[in-house]
């Protein structure tokens, strides 16, 4: 199976999907896209724009997976309107990416964000601290409050940037195969019954 791993960050999310799929990676970070390719060396791993990337290459896929950047989604950003801080307008990547793939990608697909500060303009379905949006059921797992699970690497131990707030920016690995399993549920069902 071939799979993007849109905004891959350091790979929480897919840190247990295993090394028996082609998994192409895309982060803009050529920093924390090292850091990734150290944590899996088989996968390609390539230093753009994610969001100029799916439109480009969607249809190469047979399941995609999307993190688009959160800071103006985070409730922490609600938070700013009774101080000095700058308000920003909410990245409307996150919803133009939902609607592109729901509207023309063939395959499983899932975008994943933080719980927004404001009434999701598209429903989604809420795990812990995590909002996801797909063309498949996700059924609710348990999550520890705070447990994140973290990643250890040789670029991660030489990493001066702020390494808590990478591993806070990504997606419980658990939870990331939750879901990679949920996309083919139905398919693995089928699979078995013949």
């Amino acid at each position: 199976m071939k799979i993007l791993n849109l905004y891959a960050g350091i790979g929480g999310n897919r840190k247990l999907w295993g090394d028996e799929h082609e998994i192409i990676a895309v982060e803009l970070d050529p920093e924390i896209a090292t850091i990734y390719q150290d944590y899996f060396p088989n996968d390609k791993v390539i230093v753009t724009d994610a969001h100029k990337y799916l439109l480009e290459n969607y249809k190469e896929f047979d399941f995609i997976w999307s993190s688009p950047p959160c800071p103006t989604h985070s409730r922490i950003n609600n938070s700013f309107k009774n101080n000095n801080k700058k308000l920003k307008y909410p990245d409307m990547n996150l919803y133009q990416e939902i609607i592109f793939l729901q509207q023309f990608f063939q395959g499983k697909w899932v975008v994943e964000n933080v719980i927004p500060y404001y009434e999701p303009l598209i429903k989604s379905k809420v795990i812990g601290r995590n909002s996801f949006w797909s063309n498949f059921e996700i059924s609710t797992i348990p999550i520890k409050k705070g447990s994140i699970g973290s990643m250890n690497g040789k670029h991660m131990k030489n990493w001066y940037a702020n390494k808590s707030l990478a591993e806070r920016n990504m997606v419980n690995p658990e939870l990331g195969l939750h879901i990679f399993k949920c996309a083919f549920k139905e398919k693995q069902v089928r699979n078995r019954g013949k």
